[in-house]
């Protein structure tokens, strides 16, 4: 009985794993869709989104089944809560990512407002952030998690540039540009709450392996 719920847990640290790099290729596609104005691209994405939405359902239902079936505890059960919380995160993350290609069929037809500068290295940062969240849960990695979390205030500050700039150097100055740069003032914001929820999953991974609750703290 124990080795084949030792095969469950494993099953669904792997369907977390494929869930991961799924949310993540959909923040890779909407930035190029974005940096290469390609809205068949962005629409691929969208279209896609119901498959993350199908497996987010198939996740909860195996964790909801994992616990009623064998009514795990201490490290078993925070697995398992664990995986449950950071498979919603990753549903949203991969829906931002949707949010970030209906800005971009806005702005196809539109010429480019400016350079592509900030916007790009924010979303370096954003994949960077939820790829070392999902491997510090994979590798159980609690100093891996810590610099997620210590990596938010930089996607912050990023974000900030990009609405400050977008605000007060266009949009106050020409209100012309207003539908251009409204779309990238969200994609800004689209790619930092990404990072908020890298920083949860970060959060959870800590408090998975040592039981230790860190949301609303700053890293150590």
């Amino acid at each position: 009985m124990q080795r084949h719920f030792d095969e469950q847990l494993k099953d669904l640290h792997q369907e977390i794993l494929k869930m991961g790099v799924m949310a993540q290729e959909a923040i890779y596609r909407s930035i190029e869709a974005l940096k290469g104005r390609d809205k068949a691209m962005a629409k691929d994405v969208i279209a896609r989104d119901h498959k993350i939405d199908l497996m987010e359902n198939t996740i909860d239902e195996q964790c909801i089944d994992l616990i009623a079936r064998n009514q795990p505890m201490a490290g078993d059960l925070r697995f398992i809560a664990t995986a449950m919380k950071i498979n919603s995160d990753l549903e949203r993350i991969a829906d931002l990512a949707v949010d970030i290609c209906e800005r971009v069929e806005e702005l196809t037809d539109k010429p480019l407002l400016k350079p592509l500068v900030d916007i790009p290295k924010l979303s370096t940062i954003a994949q960077k952030m939820v790829k070392d969240s999902i491997d510090s849960f994979v590798a159980r990695d609690i100093e891996l998690a810590k610099s997620v979390m210590r990596a938010d205030s930089e996607a912050d500050r990023l974000r900030d540039l990009v609405q400050d700039e977008l605000i007060n150097d266009y949009m106050v100055k020409d209100a012309s540009t207003v539908d251009r740069a409204v779309p990238l003032l969200l994609i800004a914001r689209y790619l930092e709450r990404i990072c908020d929820h890298a920083t949860n999953i970060a959060e959870d991974v800590i408090y998975m392996v040592e039981g230790k609750v860190v949301k609303h703290h700053e890293p150590e």
